[in-house]
């Protein structure tokens, strides 16, 4: 079967090979996933690099987030069955053409959704209802809160405009171009700011960011931007680089926290995730966790797809079709 392998850290677009794997039969308590769709995200590329190289073990093969049909099960799998479709999470893997995955770790997709849509059902629609979950702990109630979005032009930025909205709080999108601004305030009601390392307006406040960019422009956010009492929340690190740590001891007044979805989903029980999921198919359903997909490539030009990846100008999700 045609498959993706990452046996050394580096830059993804010279790491990640194109292989020829063996395809394995189910063992116990197992199924085989005939992969369709898979999603480009950010999350799946960090990892390649070595950012998180204390946590994850080579060779492996990269991909969080797709969707498939049971082909296969193996002995003791009473949920499942062949023709199933399902999106399988826990761990990497689905930038290939058959996984194998615990039976307990899929779930199944309701027949109105389709493929495109399920594919990107995961990462983005779980975060976002997770981070909002942690303000809600934070704050009690939102309403009236103002919260900043950094990389708001993004799949998940847009998410989380639409949900603090929806709480009766105030969002602030952040973004670094004047494209992405008016691209955003075409899409989304609340305030679009641009700003940037070194260019932050003012005034500009805030009771809590949700930022997935990190780096010395998180740092310059936090000393300048929130109020006594305010929440930090990080969820990713586009920049790549940590937030200051100088920056945090600074604000003893903040509460810093940082919110991985593995993490959860690895803690939280199937009957959590499970509702989770409904949640997110109801949000693809009344387009609250509607995606913009760019291009569809297959996987067989994976070097083109992460080309389009690293695009600064992309505007939209990628996916895999990891069938061809």
């Amino acid at each position: 079967m045609r498959s993706t392998l990452v046996s050394q850290f580096g830059d993804p677009r010279q790491v990640i090979a194109l292989v020829d794997a063996e395809r394995l039969p189910p063992g116990p308590g197992e199924v085989e996933i005939a992969l369709c769709l898979a999603a480009i995200n950010p999350s799946d590329l960090i990892p390649v690099t070595g950012a998180y190289s204390a946590r994850t073990s080579l060779p492996f093969v990269p991909g969080f987030e797709g969707v498939g049909t049971v082909s296969r099960v193996g002995a003791g799998v009473t949920t499942l069955k062949p023709g199933d479709r399902v999106i399988p999470i826990g761990a990497s893997g689905l930038w290939q053409q058959y996984l194998l995955r615990p039976a307990d770790w899929c779930f199944l997709v309701p027949d109105d959704i389709d493929d495109r849509q399920a594919a990107v059902s995961y990462v983005n629609p779980l975060t976002a209802l997770r981070l909002i979950e942690a303000l809600r702990a934070h704050f009690g109630s939102l309403a009236g809160r103002r919260i900043g979005v950094t990389a708001a032009g993004s799949a998940i930025g847009g998410m989380l405009m639409k949900l603090i909205s929806g709480e009766g709080a105030e969002p602030v999108g952040i973004v670094r171009s004047e494209r992405s601004a008016v691209r955003l305030a075409a899409e989304t009601a609340g305030e679009i700011v641009v700003a940037d390392e070194g260019n932050i307006p003012s005034p500009l406040d805030f009771d809590a960011i949700l930022d997935a960019v990190g780096g010395p422009f998180a740092g310059d956010l936090i000393g300048q931007t929130l109020q006594p009492g305010a929440a930090f929340i990080q969820y990713g690190a586009l920049s790549g680089v940590p937030v200051p740590i100088p920056a945090i001891q600074a604000r003893a007044d903040v509460r810093f926290s940082f919110l991985w979805l593995r993490t959860w989903v690895h803690a939280a029980g199937r009957p959590s995730i499970e509702a989770a999921f409904a949640a997110s198919f109801a949000g693809l359903r009344s387009g609250l966790f509607s995606s913009r997909i760019a291009q569809t490539y297959p996987l067989s030009r994976l070097d083109e797809a992460l080309a389009h990846q690293a695009d600064p100008k992309r505007d939209g999700k990628l996916l895999l079709d990891t069938r061809c």
